[in-house]
């Protein structure tokens, strides 16, 4: 993966949502918790201005993270972020320990590629329509991509692409198909659209053969 992230975090003693306001309002500091791979739950806090920036980079969402905790590296993934309903700047985090050898659940973003080539689009007059942004996979943290890549070059009108036609990386699972076939769901289609809708409704009907 092409994106490195390293966050300074320190633990925190002061608990409490009283804490927690103060950490916010005076220190510009963002309260948060580490836990996960079968250690105590560590309280801890981040620096807002650095959280925040990462936050604006998609991967951050995807990726091993490093945290540097007391002198030591910990390696996370972001698990639970809540923000300020109004201001929308981050108000906790939660982050999961990695452990190699265990598998992970994460939520990834789909990248939609070629969608200016799209068969649909461009001879049938349809528009690309999203139904998924976002799979969740199953797999170790070494395996785990920063996206999945879906390419509607080809796809047609009326069509559409199934979470079981995804290409996958090595190690990768999803895990709605984990669920069961009624859990392939579609995650985009092609559909038509008003205008190409009233140009097929005003083409002539064929001759009636005789």
């Amino acid at each position: 993966m092409s994106n490195e992230f390293t966050i300074e975090a320190a633990t925190r003693s002061d608990l409490g949502k009283g804490a927690s306001r103060r950490l916010r309002r005076l220190e510009n500091r963002v309260p948060g918790i580490i836990y996960g791979a079968d250690k105590t739950p560590t309280p801890i806090s981040v620096i807002a201005k650095d959280l925040t920036k990462s936050l604006e980079n998609e991967a951050f969402y995807s990726h091993i993270l490093t945290l540097k905790l007391d002198g030591s590296d910990v390696q996370v993934v972001l698990k639970d972020l809540q923000r300020h309903p109004a201001k929308n700047n981050p108000t906790h985090v939660d982050f999961q320990r990695v452990d190699a050898t265990h598998k992970l659940h994460m939520h990834v973003p789909l990248h939609f590629l070629n969608e200016d080539k799209c068969v649909g689009v461009k001879s049938g007059g349809g528009i690309v329509s999203h139904q998924l942004t976002e799979v969740e996979v199953v797999c170790l943290p070494k395996d785990l991509p920063e996206f999945i890549a879906v390419d509607v070059a080809d796809l047609d009108m009326g069509k559409s692409i199934h979470l079981s036609q995804l290409n996958l990386p090595a190690g990768v699972e999803l895990r709605a198909l984990q669920l069961g076939e009624d859990h392939d769901l579609s995650v985009v289609s092609v559909i038509a659209t008003r205008a190409s809708i009233g140009e097929e409704e005003a083409k002539p009907a064929a001759p009636a053969a005789e």
